[in-house]
């Protein structure tokens, strides 16, 4: 079982960064792809962003894509999602969701194929 837990959610002004942490325990965290997904409220959850056991490739949602960035530290067994320049649409809950990598140049960006996740941290971005 992997345990995955998010902070660095927050009240942020629009335009603003925020830096979000992922930390796992309980597996090889290196041998996992790593996704971040967001759900605003009346929304359905979507795709943020994902990243490779490597950290070698990763995907970004358009809406994001130029704004936030992915990393991971295996060594410290956590992945980031820095977010800059923020809007008020980006305001929701942030989860990150874990599975076993399959070592190939394609990441995830569906959430059914994640088999761990996190309990997610509220981001909120005022006008």
């Amino acid at each position: 079982q992997m345990q995955l837990v998010e902070s660095g959610g927050g009240l942020v002004q629009a335009g603003g960064s925020r830096r979000l942490s992922c930390a796992a325990s309980g597996r090889t965290f290196s041998r996992y792809d790593v996704g971040w997904f967001r759900q605003a409220p009346g929304k359905e959850r979507e795709f943020v962003a994902a990243i490779s056991w490597s950290g070698g490739t990763t995907y970004y949602a358009n809406s994001v894509k130029g704004r936030f960035t992915i990393s991971r530290d295996n060594a410290k067994n956590t992945v980031y999602l820095q977010m800059n320049t923020l809007k008020p649409e980006d305001t929701a809950v942030y989860s990150c969701a874990a599975r076993p990598s399959t070592y190939t140049a394609v990441v995830s960006r569906r959430e059914d194929e994640y088999d761990y996740w996190g309990q997610g941290t509220q981001v909120t971005v005022a006008s």
